[in-house]
């Protein structure tokens, strides 16, 4: 089914103290809603999914637990669309003729008063039409596709590009202060209400005063992580970016031991290994990506390995990126300020000393590295293939790593604005980028994140300043830390999280946008999939050439986590990517490499991707701060939930309950997204309990515990190549290292449980509908 709806009331703009005001009220909308054929919407042909995708809706039997009717399908709309404003807002008043009539006073009379009812009629009539017809210079409810458009037609690449280029030049600061001011001073001048400094101290895992070094100890020869030899030249000419290949929150020390190759370090890596080799205090050989790195670390650490040199095959990058001598950065931080885990670093916290998160030394190294330490040649494309370093399984490697870092506690600054909705001002719309934290080398992907969030700011401040305003609250947020382990956003979240539990609606990410310059990547929640879906396909249609994009929920990197694993809230995140890195392993992006301003330009030289970055994520932001109803879908989580079922081995009992979830979703969808024509249901507490559903129904989808470096939020996968639930993939692949399947029981009844609370939950939301139905009757 589809839906439509026409325009909200205007009501006056209250007094909130943002994330302090626990009594804001509820305000009141005026709905009228009008339905037809899903297939009939104009347009809707182009958003249709693959055969292996379409689904059809109207047939009950939704109980059938045959795999094959379980369909991995977006949901049709049960979202609505906004009518044209209604120009027929005067009532039109006929008047008959009068009759002939002999006596002329009586005519007169008759005139007389016909004349009094008209003008008393005229004036109700234009008090009433007035009052239905709000103006639209000061109402955010007549805001359409139109007013959209004008809205994103500020946004220029050219001012997107000055941008990038000035925050470049605050790059030699000292600390992240002159950088914060920058964005605090440019976002005010722009009219963004309330920005602020939040400032924690956080301890820190910084570079030491020298590089690491590894040493192979038969030939006594000594290596920085780079592959350059340990000599004061090779020093001197190597600049400072020495110093940042390292694993913030490592063991530090020395450790002599046998280098054993463990490939990408997964269960079958491990015991074919331990088949072979006693890996006790040995160094292991890792490499990033296919799987978390916290979580393959925790694999060594249980195996009895005392080290891990980690590094990047050359083939699973893009043949446009020779990373070879490049050195890059690791945080082994799972997330927020180590010293208080779980709660803010306010003054007066508790601070525990947690120097480092792991027993093991771990090193990043450059593949030139490698390639010397396994005595391997230079070249290793043969006819065009090529092949992975890998050491000799008969060759026995003996080499020295010595890990050195310091600890500090340190200030990182978070800046947050505001611009206050109109509607409904307790319900935020975050937008998070990241600025650059200059205790370390980071890279320059924070000025494009930056820039497009300024871009966007200054294109809806224009708009701010004729007298419009959201419907609901957008908070515009630059995280600092992003790369020692998301800490701003993570400090942020605990400090307000009761009040964000409550009132938060979406996250919009833009970290990193620009990681190539071939294809367009969109994440999404599986309830915020078909919106991205719609934006995708209306971004292709304006431009002249398109890949083909795709559209998922998968594990990201940034700021989002805390958002998305220990709030729940539903997630965007818009990217351009090299085609290769996407059909590599995932989680290469785990990796931090000192990339410079000229790389991101020779990337994006016109700066035209970052413009579509910042309008499709405009687009997004609006719809979703503008909707009456939010562009939730209830019903794609359901059938997430059935397509993360499938695989080899089904589980009964699950796909059960996921069925009966999928009917809940359904009723849901069509009888509660779909107010009928009746006055009693257009209440502004009904459209109030409809939001409050939508907003929340991914949080019954956060388990307790997940494997380290996993998401707590289920409904997000590894990577785009599988789609089961990842803690039960995890699960029995570790069955291959224990001989008990205890671990697998209990990921299984995570899952059950959660996919137990959301049909709770939207059965419980059904009943409340009914419930008010009943009690207006």
């Amino acid at each position: 089914m589809a839906y439509q709806k026409v325009n909200a009331d205007q009501r006056a703009p209250g007094h909130s103290q943002y994330l302090d005001n626990d009594d804001l009220q509820a305000t009141a909308l005026d709905l009228e809603w009008d339905m037809e054929k899903e297939l009939e919407e104009p347009g809707f042909d182009q958003f249709q999914l693959d055969s292996a995708e379409n689904q059809n809706l109207e047939n009950p039997e939704t109980a059938d637990l045959n795999l094959d009717s379980i369909q991995p399908a977006t949901s049709p709309k049960g979202r609505f669309q906004r009518l044209q404003e209604e120009s027929d807002c005067v009532t039109r008043y006929t008047r008959s003729a009068p009759k002939n009539n002999p006596c002329n006073f009586c005519r007169l009379l008759k005139i007389l008063c016909t004349a009094t009812i008209l003008f008393i009629f005229g004036i109700l009539i234009g008090y009433y039409a007035h009052k239905k017809c709000p103006p639209n210079a000061t109402s955010s409810a007549t805001l359409d596709l139109q007013l959209y458009q004008e809205i994103l037609e500020t946004i220029q690449a050219e001012d997107i590009k000055k941008s990038f280029r000035n925050l470049v030049q605050l790059y030699k600061s000292e600390d992240d202060t002159e950088i914060s001011k920058k964005i605090k001073t440019h976002w005010t001048s722009l009219g963004l209400e309330d920005v602020q400094f939040v400032n924690y101290s956080v301890l820190l895992n910084l570079a030491g005063p020298s590089a690491s070094s590894v040493t192979l100890s038969s030939h006594g020869q000594c290596f920085h992580p780079n592959g350059q030899p340990c000599s004061e030249e090779a020093r001197t000419h190597s600049s400072q970016d020495l110093l940042y290949s390292y694993a913030a929150y490592s063991a530090k020390g020395t450790l002599e031991a046998e280098v054993i190759d463990v490939s990408y370090g997964n269960a079958d890596d491990l015991k074919r290994i331990q088949k072979m080799k006693n890996t006790t205090n040995q160094i292991a050989l890792l490499k990033l990506g296919k799987l978390p790195l916290l979580y393959k670390l925790s694999l060594l650490e249980k195996a009895g390995f005392g080290g891990v040199l980690l590094y990047i095959d050359p083939c699973d990058l893009p043949k446009t990126a020779n990373l070879s001598h490049d050195t890059f950065m690791v945080s082994l931080n799972p997330g927020g300020d180590p010293s208080t885990p779980g709660y803010p670093s306010v003054d007066g916290s508790f601070r525990q000393n947690r120097s480092n998160l792991t027993s093991l030394l771990v090193q990043p190294i450059s593949a030139s590295l490698v390639e010397k330490l396994i005595s391997s040649p230079n070249s290793r494309t043969r006819n065009g293939v090529c092949s992975p370093l890998e050491l000799p399984n008969n060759d026995e490697r003996i080499v020295s790593m010595q890990v050195q870092t310091v600890t500090k506690f340190k200030t990182v600054t978070n800046v947050v604005g505001y611009l206050k909705g109109l509607t409904f001002p307790d319900r935020y719309i975050i937008v998070g980028s990241h600025h650059h934290t200059a205790y370390g080398s980071y890279g320059q992907e924070w000025a494009s994140s930056t820039a497009i969030i300024t871009a966007f700011i200054r294109a809806l401040m224009l708009r701010v300043k004729k007298g419009w305003r959201p419907d609901r609250t957008i908070v515009f947020c630059s995280w600092g830390g992003t790369a020692f382990g998301n800490i701003g956003s993570y400090e942020w979240g605990e400090d307000f999280k009761k009040v964000l539990q409550r009132n938060v609606v979406a996250y919009v990410s833009l970290h990193s946008p620009i990681r190539g310059n071939s294809s367009l990547h969109s994440i999404a929640s599986p309830s915020l999939r078909q919106l991205v879906i719609e934006k995708n396909h209306f971004n292709c249609s304006r431009r002249a050439k398109c890949q083909e994009t795709s559209v998922s929920s998968v594990q990201i990197q940034g700021d989002a986590d805390y958002f998305i694993n220990h709030l729940g809230v539903p997630t965007v995140q818009f990217a351009f990517e090299d085609i290769k890195a996407l059909e590599g392993p995932s989680f290469l992006s785990e990796a931090h490499f000192p990339k410079h301003a000229t790389e991101i330009e020779e990337m994006d030289p016109f700066f035209n991707l970052h413009e579509t970055i910042t309008k499709l994520s405009g687009e997004v932001i609006l719809q979703i701060a503008n909707e009456p109803v939010l562009p939730f879908n209830a019903l794609d989580v359901a059938l997430e939930v059935q397509n993360s079922l499938k695989g080899d081995q089904p589980n009964t009992q699950l796909l059960a309950l996921a069925s009966r979830l999928r009917e809940s979703a359904e009723l849901f969808q069509s009888d509660e997204m779909r107010p009928a024509n009746d006055p009693k249901e257009r209440i502004p507490i009904r459209v109030r309990m409809l939001n409050d559903i939508l907003q929340d129904m991914e949080k019954n989808f956060l388990v307790q515990q997940v494997p380290p470096g996993f998401y707590r939020n289920i409904l997000y996968h590894l990577d785009e190549k599988t789609s089961q639930f990842s803690i039960v993939l995890e699960a029995r692949e570790r069955c291959k290292l224990l001989a008990s399947n205890e671990t697998l029981q209990a990921a299984l009844s995570e899952v059950l449980n959660s996919i137990n609370s959301a049909q709770v939950y939207f059965k419980a939301g059904l009943d409340v509908f009914e419930s008010v139905l009943v009690g207006k009757n």
